[in-house]
C-alpha cells in the first residue's frame, strides 16, 4: 500500500507545489491522476521515487517511510517502481533488446538472466519482432511500449506512468492504455497522470483530481469524468 500523509512540498525554497496532500492507494489499484498543468501531478510521482523530498509529511510504501531509508537503499526502492514518461527516454544508440537489457546490466544481472528475461518482457508488450530495431526505426507507439518493457523488467509492484500517451496519436494512445490495463490485471499497481479525459473514461477506475497542489476530488466509482 502507498500512503501519502499530510505532505507539502516547496520549489526554490518558497513556492508551494503540493499543499497538505493525503492519499492512500491499495495494492492492485489503477488510479488516474488528473488536473490542469501546474497542479502538482508529476511532483506527486517524484515523491514516490524519492526524486524530491517533502517539506513536511510522510510517504510510505508497505509501511516504510521513503525518507527514512538510506541513500544506498534508494536503488532497491526504485526497482519496485517502474516509471514511464511522455518522452520515452530511450537510449538511441541501443536496439530494443539492449535498451531493456541495460536496466538489468546496471544492477549486475548475469548474461543468462538477461538473455532469458528480456525476450519475455518484449513479448509481453508485443515487440518480439522488433527485438533488433533501434528507436529511430520504431513508431511512437512502439517506442512507448519499449519504454514500458524497460519499466517492467524488474517485475515492479508499481508502475508510474507520467503522461504516457502525450506524444501519441489516438490509436497508439489506446494501445498503450490497453497494455497498462493488462499489466494492472496481472496485479501491478498502476498510477497514471494524464490530461486525456477519454483515456480516463476508458479505464473507468478511480480518478484523483488535483488543482493548485491540492486533491479536490477522489472518485472511486465507475463513471464519466470531467477534466
Amino acid at each position: 500500500m502507498i500512503e501519502i500523509k499530510n505532505v507539502s512540498t516547496v520549489y526554490d525554497g518558497d513556492v508551494e507545489i503540493l499543499d497538505s496532500i493525503n492519499l492512500e492507494i491499495k495494492d492492485g489499484e489503477f488510479v488516474s491522476i488528473v488536473g490542469p498543468a501546474g497542479a502538482g501531478k508529476s511532483t506527486l510521482l517524484k515523491l514516490l521515487t524519492r526524486e524530491i523530498r517533502p517539506k513536511v509529511g510522510d510517504v510510505l510504501v508497505d509501511g516504510v517511510n521513503l525518507f527514512d531509508i538510506t541513500a544506498r537503499e534508494v536503488p532497491l526502492l526504485r526497482r519496485k517502481i517502474g516509471t514511464v514518461f511522455q518522452d520515452f527516454k530511450l537510449l538511441t544508440s541501443k536496439n530494443a533488446f539492449e535498451n531493456v537489457a541495460f536496466a538489468l546490466e546496471v544492477v549486475g544481472a548475469t548474461k543468462e538472466e538477461i538473455d532469458n528475461d528480456v525476450p519475455k518482457v518484449l513479448s509481453i508488450v508485443g515487440l518480439s519482432e522488433k527485438i533488433n530495431s533501434f528507436p529511430h526505426q520504431l513508431s511512437g507507439g512502439e517506442k512507448q511500449r519499449l519504454a514500458i518493457a524497460r519499466a517492467l523488467i524488474h517485475r515492479p509492484r508499481i508502475i508510474l506512468a507520467d503522461e504516457p500517451t502525450g506524444n501519441l496519436d489516438l490509436v497508439n494512445s489506446y494501445d498503450v492504455l490497453k497494455l497498462l490495463m493488462k499489466i494492472n490485471e496481472l496485479g501491478t499497481t498502476v498510477i497514471m497522470v494524464t490530461h486525456n479525459r477519454d483515456l480516463v473514461n476508458t479505464v473507468g477506475r478511480r480518478v484523483v483530481t488535483m488543482e493548485k497542489g491540492k486533491i479536490v476530488r477522489d472518485q472511486v466509482e465507475q463513471g464519466k469524468y470531467i477534466i
